[in-house]
């Protein structure tokens, strides 16, 4: 799942990016409120957390103009500010935030409260699938399990974000580049091979022990996730 983190403070910003992508979500970040607005608008977010205090514009004000746009109305917020009074609390709830977490908070509360938000998101009519299926692959973002054939797969944060996009892009090739960007945050290098070794465990994991592949290369151009057997699903 797609998070954006909309936060001024650098420190804290790039701590719950690292934290996050290790908790297996793709994460991006805004450092004020306008160029946060500007991508929770045109980009395609599971949940956004949103400082209450921003350069720009500030939190509520970014709160206010996501609920007044029709594709932003219901994407999930989650507040974080330093103002821990009752009145600012229930000021940024009444303005439309699904979810109040005051400064300094601990970080297994953050994941839990992003988890619980998602769960409730999922709930509602018209929700994002949160399950994604291929063939006898079957993958569960809100629990954070995949399995194929019934049996119980184990995957890394990195492999779990690798395989979500994939499946979410089945029977699209996907080029190293839009790997690296995605799932790792980072231009890629044409000397490094960190898309090359993810993919090849993320294969001895889906595919290795079963007959049918489901991850196949596309010389020259990346990857794809796809059935090419008549005989599965």
């Amino acid at each position: 799942m797609k998070l954006l983190v909309i936060e001024d403070e650098e420190r804290l910003a790039d701590y719950l990016r690292q934290g996050l992508t290790q908790e297996g979500f793709v994460v991006d970040v805004a450092t004020d409120g306008v160029d946060g607005l500007h991508q929770a608008s045109e980009g395609r977010y599971d949940l956004v957390l949103l400082d209450g205090l921003l350069p720009g514009i500030d939190g509520l004000a970014v709160l206010a103009a996501l609920r007044q746009q029709d594709h932003t109305h219901a994407l999930p917020v989650l507040m974080l500010t330093a103002r821990g009074e009752v009145e600012d609390r229930v000021r940024g709830l009444q303005a439309g935030a699904d979810d109040y977490l005051v400064k300094p908070f601990a970080f297994s509360e953050l994941v839990a409260r992003v988890q619980a938000l998602l769960r409730r998101a999922a709930a509602t009519p018209m929700a994002e699938a949160t399950v994604l299926r291929l063939a006898d692959l079957e993958l569960d973002l809100l629990r954070r399990k995949a399995q194929r054939a019934g049996r119980r797969l184990e995957l890394t944060a990195k492999e779990f974000a690798l395989l979500t996009l994939l499946l979410r892009r089945q029977g699209q090739v996907l080029s190293r580049t839009e790997l690296a960007e995605q799932v790792w945050d980072m231009n890629f290098d044409g000397g490094t091979n960190v898309v090359e070794v993810a993919v090849r465990r993320l294969r001895g994991k889906i595919d290795a022990p079963f007959d049918a592949p489901l991850l196949h290369t596309v010389r020259g151009m990346g990857y794809v996730l796809e059935n090419r057997d008549p005989g599965i699903g």
